[in-house]
């Protein structure tokens, strides 16, 4: 593993599938399992999230999306894992983003470091998906690691039974895109 040198870099790993046995929840483990010295990813849990409603903001935030919120916003950085729906993300992923990005002026989603994969059992991966999420960076001005790509397709195969990632290749694009994100959150913490 990478040193990434100084202190710790705390990264909130947001999965757009709730299903436990997901290869994407899966692909978040591995990323766990092979994340550089000096890193911490932590699973944030998106089931809890009730639908983005301005009357519930208004009112005080649930427990559930006061917790949300201070997951990201303690965190350096954003590790979005994310499968693809219908051409795009899922409901679950852009309702996290929705909370994480109010109320205005104090958004603990913003201005932070960011790296996206996904993986699919269908034989296009997640590109769109990513593509889509991307675009709502630009919103939030995240600033996303752009390589290693990582929008696997047919991922039946890279998986064992127990959801475990198994293709050597695919945990070794895993680990270059955390240290390229502990990198890029590194520089842009000196600027």
């Amino acid at each position: 593993m990478t040193d990434m040198g100084g202190s710790t870099i705390r990264v909130a790993g947001l999965v757009g599938s709730l299903r436990e046995a997901s290869y994407n929840r899966g692909l978040l483990r591995a990323a766990m399992e092979v994340q550089p010295d000096g890193m911490e990813i932590v699973d944030v849990d998106l089931r809890g999230l009730p639908m983005y409603d301005e009357d519930l903001e208004t009112a005080g935030d649930p427990p559930e999306v006061t917790a949300f919120k201070a997951a990201v916003g303690g965190a350096d950085a954003l590790l979005f894992v994310t499968p693809e729906y219908n051409y795009s993300i899922p409901g679950v992923l852009k309702n996290a983003i929705d909370w994480g990005s109010r109320p205005s002026g104090m958004v603990p989603m913003m201005r932070k470091p960011v790296a996206v994969m996904g993986c699919s059992t269908g034989p296009v991966g997640t590109r769109r998906a990513q593509l889509h999420l991307r675009s709502i960076f630009t919103a939030l001005d995240l600033w996303d690691v752009k390589k290693p790509e990582i929008t696997l397709a047919k991922a039946s195969g890279l998986f064992d039974e127990s959801g475990a990632l198994t293709d050597e290749g695919t945990r070794e694009q895993v680990r270059a895109l955390l240290v390229g994100l502990g990198e890029w959150t590194r520089r842009l913490r000196s600027d």
